[in-house]
């Protein structure tokens, strides 16, 4: 689950390092300002709470906790060394010595295209603004900018080209790679302030908006409207349009509505010069040469500003069903999805898999969770979900399904949800489960993508490797291939990460999958892109990188490897001119 999520009240809830903070809430219907200012407040306590995981400091309960206004920069700083330790191999970025620093006239320069309101030099929020979601890193940039329109974006840019000054664009900052935050003091251009909905067509179902429209807000729109979004988040109340798409957001509806490569239809994009390119086509079919557009989908800002955005999105089924089916052994698992895929057809919307420890996880770490089948007993569960048009037809289409593939002894046991309270109940086990491996303890992450034949091989091999070092979870979309892979122990050591990486990078490379199926490279995977990448495949990234952005200011340090380099590196040697890479 990612760490902001809707919760069952239908407010927001932020979740820091594993932990679910304090009541703190914001609703997505009051204005932005506001909305944003709870926000960042709440990253503040957030950052001060995240510092008793710290020995330094007392131990955290599940309530309130408070550390003085003035104490938050030298404990963020202090938080992230302690995070570095825990790692025997980093990664060291230095500061690339072409980018110029900010100057006083920098920031009237940009108050004359912003205003002054749009120009964010206060350090309580540029805490917010530097520090990533999963609070692993830490930038230090001087200034935010909040531009309202295309053009002011496109005048940031080309005073930031010709100033060599580097810039990080930021939506809702909800990544969980460290592609949205600062490395060093990078001028932030957040899109927030562009919201606004341009148009949508009822008829072809086209959403035409800009880049800063939050998720959910936009779901809400065409909901009411008979229509959905083709994406869904466990992040939808922050984050933004804009990142979604250029970190190519993955989620839980692409089994049915396939990746945000078919469904985005065109682009607004600011390039590193400042020119505007339009590419903001409304057609469903226009086979007119290059589709340049797909190039910044996935970017992840490093090629271009992603400015406005055209979607061509589903209608609005009302008949959801959702099951949870027990499994025998791995195996039955891939007999279930390939008889879902057979049977159920058109309506399969979601087939997810959690195996025998992420279930234990979840019942044992998250309050109110109960096991939807007590006693089956079996090491294998499958949360399937289907969405169409004929509640009573979809219902004795699943029932058929559940009935045949038990028959043919795939299924050893399972359940349909008989309303909505109890579908939520399966589901806040699967999108529970990354916060009780937080509570349970130190916890290592890795988002691959492999064939189904693959998805739980690397979950048993790593788990054979490390026997009682630590406890080996699997979970994840087995229906598009995409396995988290996590390692939870009693606390971080660096022998426990040199037995698991580079393995797994090794072992994914081995089986033909991408180190990184929905989450993308950020700060935290270039220098594993040689895993998945062929160096012919890395040298025309790289091409196009210098031809869109010859001076390298869009993103920088992020998705490709040139910047840094693998060494040893300690804690001391974090400062201002070079950053470890967790």
């Amino acid at each position: 689950m990612h760490p902001a999520r809707r919760a069952a009240d239908g407010l927001v809830r932020a979740r820091l390092l594993g932990r679910w903070s304090w009541p703190l809430s914001f609703d997505c219907s009051i204005n932005r300002a506001a909305q944003r200012d709870a926000l960042v407040s709440h990253r503040r306590l957030c950052t001060n709470r995240a510092r008793c995981l710290n020995k330094e400091y007392a131990s955290v309960n599940e309530g309130f906790f408070w550390t003085p206004e003035a104490e938050i920069g030298s404990l963020l700083k202090r938080h992230v060394k302690h995070q570095i330790r825990r790692f025997a191999t980093s990664t060291k970025v230095n500061r690339n010595s072409r980018f110029d620093s900010l100057k006083t006239n920098d920031m009237e320069h940009f108050k004359s295209i912003v205003g002054a309101k749009g120009v964010i030099v206060d350090k309580d929020e540029l805490v917010a603004a530097n520090t990533d979601w999963m609070h692993k890193y830490q930038g230090h940039s001087q200034i935010l900018l909040r531009p309202q329109t295309t053009q002011q974006v496109s005048e940031i840019i080309t005073y930031c080209n010709s100033r060599n000054l580097a810039v990080v664009p930021q939506g809702g900052n909800t990544g969980l790679v460290g592609g949205s935050v600062p490395v060093f003091d990078e001028v932030i251009v957040n899109l927030g302030a562009m919201n606004k909905i341009i148009e949508f067509d009822e008829v072809s179902g086209i959403l035409v908006c800009e880049a800063g429209c939050i998720l959910e807000n936009l779901d809400n729109f065409i909901g009411g409207k008979g229509f959905t979004m083709p994406l869904d988040l466990g992040a939808k109340g922050s984050c933004q349009i804009g990142g979604n798409v250029s970190t190519n957001a993955g989620g839980l509806r692409l089994l049915r509505y396939g990746s945000l490569h078919g469904n985005v239809l065109g682009l607004e994009v600011v390039l590193a010069d400042g020119e505007v390119v339009n590419m903001l086509g409304t057609l469903v079919k226009d086979n007119t040469g290059y589709d340049m557009k797909q190039l910044f989908i996935g970017s992840e800002g490093t090629l271009g500003v992603v400015t406005k955005v055209s979607l061509l999105v589903p209608a609005k089924l009302g008949s959801v069903n959702t099951a949870f089916f027990a499994c025998e052994d791995y195996t039955s698992c891939q007999n279930v999805l390939k008889e879902a895929k057979r049977q159920l057809g058109e309506i399969l919307s979601a087939f997810e898999f959690i195996d025998r420890p992420a279930l234990d996880m979840a019942l044992t770490h998250l309050p109110g969770t109960r096991d939807p089948l007590p006693q089956s007993g079996k090491n294998f569960y499958l949360l399937i979900e289907t969405t169409g048009s004929n509640e009573t037809h979809d219902k004795e289409k699943l029932d058929a399904f559940l009935e045949s593939t038990m028959e043919k002894g795939f299924v050893a046991d399972g359940v349909v949800a008989q309303d909505s309270t109890q579908a939520a109940s399966f589901w806040q086990i699967r999108e529970g489960i990354s916060e009780a491996l937080g509570k349970a303890g130190a916890v290592y992450k890795y988002d691959f993508s492999l064939s189904p034949e693959h998805f739980y091989k690397i979950v048993e091999d790593l788990r054979d490797r490390l026997g009682s070092d630590a406890v080996v979870v699997g979970y994840g979309h087995l229906g598009d291939g995409n396995v988290h892979l996590n390692v939870s122990a009693r606390e971080y050591k660096d022998e426990l990460l040199e037995k698991v990486e580079p393995y797994v990078f090794e072992w994914v490379a081995k089986h033909k999958g991408s180190v990184s199926a929905e989450h993308g490279l950020g700060l935290m995977k270039p220098h594993a892109l040689h895993y998945s990448k062929s160096a012919e495949a890395i040298a025309l990234m790289e091409r196009f990188k210098a031809l869109l952005d010859p001076k390298g200011i869009l993103n920088p340090y992020k998705v490709l490897p040139g910047t840094s380099k693998t060494v040893s590196t300690p804690a001391s040697a974090l400062n201002a001119e070079s950053a470890v890479v967790v």
